[in-house]
């Protein structure tokens, strides 16, 4: 059923004039009373009584009506829920992150914007590692990932990466640790013969191995104390002096009783990547227009960090 047909059989309904409807409708009246007539005869029934003075609906044109009048407003919600789609204003965003990812100033404020935004946006967050995140993002369960490397990751052929932010690392020790009162900033090589509290794997994947090769290039193999997997248990274990530990930049704002942050006399970079498949949902590139839009406001991302221009 031609859904022009219902519009052309609503508007007649409502003047119940073919001369009026046909005005409204912009159209001769010709071609609207052949319209109703096809209409009529795809249904089998007639659903006007016409005459020389008037016209007015039959029963069965009277129990038409209030149906094909719900059926034209689902067809324009549809159309609608269609349009909003392709704008990214509905449907789903799988976001993968690092765990240093949100305390990003540019990403936390476009996660806050894209919430405000796209109300109607099914938002699921998954904190993941590197690897975890491509292989989900190269299979459709994540839409795009936030990961950090030191390099450009490497990625399968259909996928692609965009430099974020690149900031420094440093080191993070207990308040009352020898590298801590020292008023010279510390090198790679004064961590010689320090045991190290690191981010095991997966979690430190490409982090951790390009840390261990400053240590080699400073002619030491570090002294690995305790592995963790959270964050959290990292700065603990800082904190309860099992070790020093290395991490980025953004992450220093978390401030943990006993732990204090020291830069390095060379800096060391680290960078944030934005991966992705070569043709975004329309979900991720209206989160991806948000994130460009705060980046470019960042004169300078806090901590040293460097918010990268496109």
């Amino acid at each position: 059923m031609d859904l022009r047909h219902l519009r052309y059989f609503l508007c007649v309904a409502e003047e119940m004039h073919f001369g009026r409807a046909a005005a409204r409708l912009g159209i001769s009246q010709p071609p609207l009373s052949q319209q109703i007539r096809a209409l009529e005869e795809e249904l089998g029934v007639r659903l006007f009584d016409r005459t020389s003075r008037r016209v007015r609906l039959t029963e069965a044109g009277r129990l038409f009506e209030p149906e094909a009048r719900q059926t034209l407003a689902q067809a324009e919600r549809a159309a609608e829920t269609a349009r909003r789609a392709q704008r990214g204003e509905v449907g789903r965003l799988g976001l993968g992150f690092t765990a240093s990812g949100p305390f990003v100033a540019p990403i936390a404020r476009a996660l806050y914007r894209f919430r405000q935004s796209h109300p109607k946006v099914e938002l699921i967050l998954q904190e993941q590692p590197r690897d975890e995140q491509i292989e989900n993002v190269r299979t459709g369960q994540l839409d795009i990932g936030i990961v950090r490397d030191f390099q450009r990751p490497v990625l399968p052929p259909q996928m692609t990466a965009q430099c974020l932010l690149r900031e420094d690392v440093v080191l993070a020790l207990r308040a009352d640790h020898p590298l801590a009162q020292r008023p010279a900033p510390p090198g790679i090589a004064d961590l010689a013969e320090e045991p190290l509290v690191i981010y095991g794997a997966p979690n430190g994947a490409g982090f951790t191995e390009h840390f261990f090769a400053l240590c080699q290039q400073a002619g030491f193999a570090p002294r690995v104390a305790h592995e963790a997997r959270s964050f959290a248990t990292l700065l603990g274990l800082v904190a309860a002096g099992f070790g020093p530990t290395v991490i980025a930049r953004s992450m220093a704002r978390l401030q943990v009783d006993n732990v204090v942050y020291r830069s390095f006399t060379t800096p060391v970079m680290t960078s944030l990547w934005l991966i992705g498949n070569d043709v975004l949902s329309p979900t991720a590139e209206a989160f991806l227009a948000l994130l460009t839009a705060e980046r470019d406001r960042e004169v300078s991302a806090p901590a040293g960090g460097h918010w990268l221009q496109a």
